[in-house]
């Protein structure tokens, strides 16, 4: 009489199961494979296309709007006796490191632009930031603005483009993209 082991079973199921998994395995690379080539050779647009995130306005800074302001412009020192003043961006004045955010003219959306806040900073205390800093400072203004639907511009007093904060507000969740002038040390500018 023969008295099965108590591996044999085990034994006969592994195998079993080991068969079974290397025919799953090949179906799932093969299923694997005819996908990836059919992305790759069916032509469809790509994300770059159908999402791409708008270029920064072009349009000059108007700092004579931060004396004379004009009714469809808010500035730092705008109020609105009835609620709050969108965007808003006092708190984030008020927590910017060393005073750096002087200032901000918000235009709001036009048939011909988006909205968008231009920021004015402190000069000196931007210069002593390193790159991180003001790719710091401008993320988290730009957060800030995007959630009330504007785009950033980052200025001085002498009117350079400093960085920018652009978002694709058609998207959910909007896509957005800093972008940074950096100056080297004989004085030329570069846009990373």
């Amino acid at each position: 009489m023969h008295v099965p082991k108590l591996c044999d079973r085990p034994t006969a199921l592994w195998t079993s199961y080991g068969r079974r998994w290397r025919s799953d395995r090949q179906t799932s690379f093969s299923l694997l494979l005819t996908i990836a080539l059919t992305t790759l050779l069916i032509p469809s647009p790509s994300l770059a296309q159908t999402h791409a995130i708008p270029s920064p306005s072009s349009a000059p800074l108007e700092l004579d709007l931060l004396t004379k302001p004009k009714d469809y412009v808010i500035t730092a020192n705008t109020i609105h006796p009835q609620g709050l003043t969108v965007p808003s961006l006092w708190w984030a004045q008020q927590n910017s490191e060393r005073k750096l955010l002087d200032n901000w003219i918000a235009y709001p959306a036009s048939d011909k632009e988006p909205a968008r806040v231009d920021l004015i900073v402190n000069q000196q205390i931007w210069s002593l930031l390193e790159y991180i800093e003001r790719y710091d400072f401008v993320n988290r203004l730009g957060s800030a603005a995007r959630n009330f639907g504007y785009n950033v511009r980052v200025f001085n007093y002498q009117k350079e483009p400093l960085a920018t904060y652009t978002c694709n507000f058609s998207t959910s969740p909007a896509l957005c993209s800093i972008q940074t002038t950096v100056k080297n040390k004989i004085g030329l500018q570069r846009s990373l």
